[in-house]
């Protein structure tokens, strides 16, 4: 409850930030635009990433003539949206990734053992991270099985070439963030496990004199 009120307060103070002159903002495009990695990632920077990404994903496409590809006909356009809907999502989870990074415990010292409720809170955040990572990735790999269908594989779109080469890498295995996302949740089990087994009112004794 106490983490949903930061977002929703980040949120409002984020509106009440905007100039009073600035434009609206009404598409995919335009919102995928306010999407941006900062060079040290906070949570907070995560959080508000993942706001402008989640209204991209549901906003409407801009017209062609606006598209961030040059469109010239009817299957260009219907290439680019699928691979715009697969690379937001890959965007989204990427960004899940990185906030439950920052709640994630690597380790249970023993010594962690006074503040282990406060670590196991820590991890479930985490893990809500990481299964939501999980979920966009699973709508990413759909998305790119449509871009990667036969009728478009001689449909060039250079300016979003990254694109269409992340399609086709989710397409032959060598991008696979389902295999990394599994990977962290295995391994966050096992250091929430040891959390369990401590006592959380272990004292260090102190025996210097």
């Amino acid at each position: 409850m106490k983490k949903a009120f930061k977002i929703i307060t980040f949120l409002v103070l984020l509106a009440a930030a905007l100039p009073a002159n600035s434009y609206i903002v009404t598409y995919k495009e335009q919102f995928y635009r306010l999407f941006h990695v900062h060079y040290i990632q906070y949570p907070e920077d995560s959080i508000e990433n993942i706001y402008w990404l989640e209204q991209a994903l549901r906003a409407d496409f801009a017209n062609p003539l606006y598209a961030i590809a040059l469109i010239e006909n009817e299957i260009q356009w219907e290439k680019y949206r699928y691979l715009f809907m697969m690379h937001l999502n890959i965007k989204m989870l990427e960004q899940h990734l990185l906030l439950g990074n920052k709640y994630n415990k690597r380790n249970a010292y023993f010594y962690n053992a006074p503040w282990r409720d406060e670590n196991l809170a820590s991890l479930d955040i985490a893990e809500t991270c990481y299964r939501t990572a999980l979920y966009y990735w699973n709508e990413a790999q759909s998305w790119a099985a449509r871009a990667n269908e036969r009728r478009f594989r001689w449909i060039d779109l250079p300016r979003v070439q990254y694109w269409i080469d992340e399609a086709v890498r989710i397409e032959r295995g060598s991008l696979n963030y389902g295999r990394t996302i599994n990977r962290e949740l295995q391994f966050l089990q096992r250091v929430r496990e040891r959390f369990q087994e401590m006592d959380n009112h272990y004292v260090i004794q102190d025996t210097t004199e």
